[in-house]
This record gives C-alpha cells, structure tokens and sequence, in this order.
C-alpha cells in the first residue's frame, strides 16, 4: 500500500483479483496513472528553443507514447500533443461506453470507427479551451436485432451521459 496514501480513503482488497479498490466516502474509485518525463538537454532556455518533447509512461501496462506540444505551439509533427489525446480519450471513453450500452440493450457491433475533432477556441475569458469536440462515428451492426435511427440515437445518448471522461469535462460533446 502506497505510504503516501490519503487516511481519508480506506482500502480494500478483493483476493480474486489481488489488488486494493479504494473506496471514499463510502464510493468504489478507481486510480488511474500517467508518469511524464521531459529533459532540456543541451538546448537553451529560451521561449523558441527549448525542447518540447516528452514522454508519457503509463505504469499499469508498461505501454509509452512519445509527446510534444502541437506544432503550432513550436512541438514535433511525429509525436502526440494533448489536445489530440485529449480528442481520443473522449471518443475512446465514448465509444466503450456506447459498445457496454448497445451489448446490454441486445445489440451486436462488429466495428465502430470515429475521426473525431476538437475545436481550441477561446472561452468566454479568452483562455484557450476544447471547446467542442464533435464524435463521426460509423457503426457497423450484425445480428437479429439492429437499431433504427432512433434507437441509435438513444444509444448516443446513453452512451454519453454514462461516459466518465465526458462527465469530467466542460468540452461540448457531439456526434455527427
């Protein structure tokens, strides 16, 4: 158990799966992690020259994901920046969260792909926000039982405000 660990929040652990759910306020949570690591090497300090590259670990897989910041912004076309992660993880949290709905409404999906896109636009405070991020799902359905265009929309819309990312946020969510 961490040693740093919140005494606000208790513990407990499930032995079939041997690891510690924590719980607050007498809510299941679950703890998510992300490591960052950036160095400026020999570069300067300056504004235009420092490096913005970095990396992203995520310890629970073992899995890493090179990072900078948009291009626009002085970082590197070949890595991710974080308003395309962001983009991701609320299609990615949309789309989980649409195939548990549409699984448990009785219907089969064979894919689902989405080019979704994020609109950075100013706030009404003029600090650059996401402020809308607009999902193009194509879903493909197999099976019995395949949802109308109503059905689909419901599905949408279950999908979206069950989402936990999407929940999270104050980015406008849509689909197309």
């Amino acid at each position: 158990m961490n040693s740093q660990a919140n005494p606000r929040i208790k513990y407990f652990v499930l032995p079939e799966e041997l690891y510690a759910i924590p719980i607050y306020n007498g809510h299941i949570m679950s703890e998510h992690r992300a490591n960052l690591s950036w160095t400026r090497g020999e570069s300067g300090f300056g504004y235009k020259e420092y490096p913005r590259d970095h990396r992203w670990d995520f310890p629970s897989n073992d899995q890493s994901l090179k990072a900078s910041a948009a291009p626009k912004y002085l970082g590197s076309e070949d890595c991710v920046d974080p308003e395309e992660a962001f983009v991701a993880a609320l299609a990615s949290c949309h789309m989980l969260t649409f195939l548990a709905v549409a699984s448990m409404s009785g219907f089969v999906v064979d894919s689902y792909l989405d080019e979704a896109t994020g609109l950075l636009s100013p706030n009404e405070n003029k600090k650059m926000v996401m402020t809308r991020v607009t999902l193009h799902p194509v879903i493909e359905f197999s099976g019995d039982k395949t949802p109308d265009a109503k059905e689909l929309e419901q599905l949408h819309t279950k999908a979206h405000h069950e989402c936990f990312l999407a929940n999270s946020v104050t980015t406008e969510i849509v689909w197309e």
